[in-house]
């Protein structure tokens, strides 16, 4: 046998036996694999089961239909009542010599504006004078021929021309004394320039009602005609607030109506009232329905021209609605609790339509006969947030 070839034989071997050897080492050295991660298990955030304490504060009914009136949302502004404002102007054309009342000022009816100078009213004047002196004179010619005619010096015929003449003369006496009274004179002026004779050509512009002076279009000096609009007087202890409803909500709109006016300058405050008029014409321009609604003002609080809303309840037909305080709000949604089972609730995102009379019609969401928690919605809402804190 070749000693050589023995060697080599025996080198292998001795090679073989360490890798082998080291297999094994590697294998026991080897960690053994970690277990798998088991896979989290999804929470349902609108899910709550609230403790006895936070149950016992809650009320849930079945959803049921309710008496619910649609509330129509118009635009709309406070106005004047056109029953309580008067316009004055000049019964005579003149210059204005003094006025009396600033924007502002309260006034009772028969309180002088202003004080005109009027050479119309002048005039007029002498031709009312002019006109009683001649039927004074046209009735001493009628007696003195009276008494000519018993005396036979005139015939009969020359009494009737002066009677005639008299009858002429009394007519414009009273045509004269008319004219005066269109001109704004009272009967205890004519009088007092019947006795005096003296011509009076001031002429004052007085109040026809009491209320407040809302506008002044004159000055000292102007000079007026009698279409001129001078003051207006405005009662505003009374106002109205108009509106215009779209011609195809006008319908609901019922004379009697209650209605609730919000203004916006009042903080949003609300004013009770009930629809007074409703036109029956459409506007073609707008289309839509003129309504009014009339309001006391004692404290002047609301002004004309002040932006309102009008609301307007039609009549209350069965709806599917929740109680206000079953409505839990968040990020701009609706929400409400049902009741999957006893002392398990579920957050439900719901559309509603605005609240009328504590109640929010159902538009969807929620069904009738749901279980609905209609009291203690905010309580369980914060056991629902505290319960998502500590899961977190």
């Amino acid at each position: 046998m070749n000693p050589h070839l023995s060697l080599v034989n025996i080198c292998a071997v001795s090679l073989l036996a360490l890798s082998m050897s080291g297999c094994n080492a590697d294998k026991k050295a080897a960690p053994a694999a970690a277990p798998a991660a088991a896979a989290p298990v999804a929470v349902d955030p609108g899910l709550v089961t609230p403790p006895p304490a936070v149950v016992a504060r809650i009320t849930v009914a079945p959803l049921a239909n309710h008496l619910v009136s649609d509330v129509l949302r118009v635009a709309g502004q406070v106005d004047f009542d056109e029953r309580r404002i008067a316009r004055i102007g000049s019964t005579v054309t003149g210059r204005v010599v003094e006025v009396k009342q600033s924007l502002g000022s309260a006034v009772q009816a028969g309180d002088v504006l202003a004080v005109l100078n009027s050479a119309e009213l002048g005039q007029a004047q002498l031709a009312y004078l002019k006109a009683r002196s001649q039927a004074t004179l046209e009735q001493r010619n009628v007696e003195r021929a009276k008494l000519l005619l018993s005396a036979d010096v005139i015939g009969t015929a020359e009494l009737q021309r002066r009677e005639s003449a008299w009858e002429m003369a009394q007519a414009e006496h009273r045509a004269a004394a008319d004219q005066l009274k269109v001109l704004g004179m009272s009967e205890a002026a004519l009088k007092r320039i019947a006795q005096t004779g003296n011509i009076d050509s001031l002429k004052p512009v007085t109040a026809t009602s009491a209320g407040i002076v809302v506008e002044r279009n004159v000055t000292q000096g102007q000079v007026v005609i009698p279409s001129d609009p001078m003051f207006t007087i405005a009662d505003l202890s009374h106002l109205w607030v108009v509106a215009e409803v779209p011609e195809q909500q006008a319908a609901g709109a019922k004379i009697g109506q209650d209605v609730a006016i919000e203004i916006p300058a009042l903080g949003g405050e609300q004013v009770g009232s009930r629809l007074v008029y409703i036109s029956d014409t459409v506007n073609p321009q707008t289309r839509t329905v003129l309504v009014r609604t009339a309001v006391e003002n004692k404290q002047r609080r609301l002004k004309p021209a002040m932006l309102a809303t009008m609301l307007i309840a039609t009549e209350a037909v069965p709806r599917l609605a929740v109680p206000a305080a079953a409505v839990v709000r968040e990020n701009n949604q609706d929400y409400v609790f049902l009741q999957l089972k006893p002392g398990q609730f579920k957050l439900i995102e719901v559309r509603l339509a605005p609240e009328v009379s504590g109640l929010r019609p159902v538009i969807s969401g929620i069904k009738l006969g749901d279980p609905v928690v209609v009291d203690g919605a905010f309580h369980l809402n914060n056991e629902r947030n505290r319960q998502a804190l500590e899961g977190a």
